[in-house]
């Protein structure tokens, strides 16, 4: 059994997709720097400064530091605003509530601060993380393992004793540099496929395969089975999905 487990937010808790490029698009029109959706989603994960390094830097466009913070800004600022967009995933809550009480819990996410504190304050599940790590906290973006080491320093938990859930290349890069073991959902912008090829100990297609990523992280008794016997115990319903 893991002591801690440690999630991404973008594409793997909550789907953010429309917000994050939306919010990308506009401050990069401002600079006349035209790249796709794909191009965008693609590195979602990454960090906003770095995605908009990239973005530039296709677009053969010079910047300094200056510019790139106040690009930076803007995009967050946007990307707040459009939270009423994001929603979470089926069989988020559910995991979620599941592993509540049984293991420490934190979110490692590339989003900014203000993007997600708001965020899981509308969602109503920022009871759940003992720990919340941004992107306004490290230097080193994903694959760098930065992240996913602060997390586990502040839930006092080693790194070989907790076990991510990640979408993206990127994350489960991270992880495994982090010396953690490492669940991948194909939920944002990678695929299975791609996914596959960078090893995840355990492999995914959802968050609603409740009893497969329980099994995994806690190895017990089926979800369905340990919740049949606390609804006796405690006369409540197993919960929804969201």
């Amino acid at each position: 059994m893991f002591e801690a487990v440690i999630f991404d937010w973008d594409g793997t808790l909550a789907d953010t997709q429309k917000a994050v490029v939306e919010s990308f698009q506009t401050i990069l029109q401002e600079v006349g720097c035209i790249v796709t959706n794909e191009f965008l989603e693609r590195r979602i994960g990454t960090g906003t400064r770095k995605m908009i390094e990239d973005a530039v830097n296709k677009c053969n466009i010079s910047f300094d530091k200056k510019i790139l913070e106040e690009l930076a800004t803007k995009k967050i600022t946007l990307q707040r605003e459009l939270s009423t967009s994001v929603t979470l995933f089926e069989g988020a809550t559910r995991l979620l509530d599941a592993l509540y009480s049984r293991v420490r819990i934190a979110l490692a996410t590339m989003s900014a601060r203000p993007v997600i504190d708001k965020l899981l304050t509308e969602k109503k599940i920022k009871k759940y993380f003992t720990a919340v790590v941004t992107a306004s906290e490290i230097s080193k973006p994903k694959p760098d393992p930065e992240i996913f080491l602060l997390a586990a320093k502040r839930l006092n938990v080693l790194p070989q004793h907790c076990v991510t859930i990640e979408d993206s290349i990127f994350g489960v890069k991270a992880s495994k540099k982090a010396k953690m073991k490492c669940i991948a959902i194909p939920s944002g912008a990678y695929t299975k496929k791609e996914l596959q090829k960078e090893r995840p100990h355990l492999l995914v297609d959802s968050l609603t395969h409740t009893d497969k990523i329980l099994n995994y992280i806690i190895q017990t008794q089926p979800f369905k089975e340990r919740y049949a016997s606390i609804s006796q115990d405690k006369n409540h319903k197993i919960p929804d999905s969201n």
